[in-house]
C-alpha cells in the first residue's frame, strides 16, 4: 500500500510557484514502538510555510527534497502506545501527507468538536495566535483604537472581532474593495483601509482620528512603515508576520525605526504563538464565549485535495483567501 506526500522539489529564489514542489507515492509508514499511525485530515495553511525556505526560523530549514511541515489534525489509524487508541482525534506537527507517523508522546489528543476544522480555525492557530496577541502583547483598553493588517486573513479577522467584543474601535486593512467590504459587513469592523487603492496613509489617517493605540501587523513592509507613523505614544505594536517579505528576495522594512519608537514611546514585541501555551485553555475558554454569544463569526477558507496543497499556498501569499485556509486531506470521522 502506497501513501502520498509532497515535498519541496527546489527551494524558490523569487515567487513561490508550483514547480518547486512535486507529488510523490511512497510506502505506506508503520508505526514503531511508542508511535501512532495517522490519517491526515486537515492541514494548515500558513504564510511561515513560505518563510521556513528561506532558512531556520523558530524551527528549522526547509530543504530541497524535505516533504513539506505542516500543523494538522488527524486521526488515529493504529496505536503502539498506551497513550493514544484508534479513533481518537489528534493534531501533530505533521507534513503534507495522506498518513504519518508520530512519537505519541509528540502529538496532543484533541476534543471531539464539530466541525474539526474549527479546530484549526477559531480554536485553533488562527483564533489562539489573534487572542494571545492582542491580549497579551497589545493589551487593548475599551475605547482605544486597534488596527489590523490582513484583516480578512486567518488571524486578522479574528483580532477585529476580539477587538469589537472588548469596546474599542477597529479598523483594518486589506487588499480589495470586495475584501474590505467583508471585513466591514460581515466582521464588523468599523472601517477597512484598501492598500491597493494606494493614499493608504491619508485613508488610515482618516479612518483613525484618535490615532493609532494598538497595531496587529501581519505584513510588515511598507504597511508597517505607515502604520508607525499614525501612532499614539505608548501605542503597542504585535508583530505577529511580516507576509508581504516572504515571497520575495528584496524584502523591504520600515525605514523610521527606532526614532519613531524612541520619540513615540512604542512598545514593539514579535511572538508566535507556542510562546502563550500556557494559557491556550484560557483562549479556548474566552472564543467559545464570544462564538456563543455571536460576537464572533467563524470563517474558513477549505481547499480539498492534497494534491492542491501548493496552490492553496501559493494563492494565500498572493490574498486570494478570506479567513482561515486550510487543506482538506480526508474526510472527518
Amino acid at each position: 500500500m502506497t501513501n502520498r506526500q509532497i515535498v519541496v522539489a527546489s527551494l524558490p529564489q523569487g515567487t513561490l510557484e508550483p514547480a518547486h514542489f512535486e507529488l510523490q507515492d511512497v510506502p505506506m509508514p508503520t508505526p514503531q514502538d511508542g508511535e501512532v499511525l495517522l490519517r491526515t485530515i486537515l492541514m494548515s495553511i500558513d504564510a511561515a510555510n513560505r518563510s521556513w525556505m528561506q532558512g531556520a526560523t523558530y524551527r528549522d530549514a526547509v530543504k530541497a527534497g524535505d516533504p513539506m511541515p505542516t500543523y494538522a489534525i488527524c486521526d488515529v489509524v493504529k496505536s503502539t502506545s498506551p497513550r493514544l487508541s484508534p479513533g481518537d482525534i489528534v493534531a501533530a506537527e505533521s507534513v503534507w501527507a495522506d498518513h504519518v507517523t508520530r512519537p505519541a508522546h509528540k502529538v496532543q489528543k484533541l476534543p471531539k468538536v464539530e466541525p474539526l476544522s474549527h479546530l484549526l480555525s477559531v480554536y485553533g492557530i488562527a483564533g489562539k495566535t489573534a487572542f494571545h496577541g492582542l491580549m497579551q502583547i497589545g493589551q487593548p483598553l475599551a475605547g482605544e483604537t486597534i488596527v489590523v493588517s490582513a484583516a480578512a486573513g486567518s488571524v486578522g479577522g479574528y483580532v477585529g472581532q476580539i477587538g469589537k467584543a472588548l469596546g474599542c474601535r477597529v479598523v483594518g486593512i486589506a487588499g480589495g474593495p470586495d475584501k474590505c467590504a467583508f471585513v466591514t459587513d460581515a466582521l464588523g469592523f468599523d472601517a477597512c483601509v484598501d492598500y491597493r487603492a494606494g493614499g493608504v496613509f491619508k485613508a488610515l489617517r482618516a479612518a483613525c482620528p484618535d490615532g493609532i493605540d494598538v497595531y496587529f501587523d501581519n505584513v510588515g513592509g511598507d504597511i508597517l512603515e505607515t502604520t508607525l507613523g499614525l501612532m499614539n505614544e505608548r501605542g503597542r505594536v504585535v508583530c505577529c508576520g511580516a507576509i508581504s517579505q516572504y515571497d520575495t528576495t528584496n524584502p523591504t522594512g520600515p525605514r523610521n525605526l527606532p526614532g519613531v519608537v524612541v520619540v513615540k514611546r512604542l512598545r514593539m514585541e514579535g511572538f508566535i504563538v507556542m510562546d502563550f501555551a500556557r494559557d491556550d485553555a484560557k483562549a479556548t475558554r474566552a472564543l467559545q464565549a464570544w462564538v456563543a454569544q455571536g460576537k464572533i463569526k467563524v470563517t474558513e477558507d477549505i481547499v480539498d485535495g492534497l494534491e492542491n496543497a501548493p496552490q492553496a499556498l501559493i494563492g494565500l501569499l498572493n490574498g486570494d483567501n478570506t479567513g482561515k485556509r486550510m487543506v482538506r486531506v480526508g474526510a472527518d470521522p
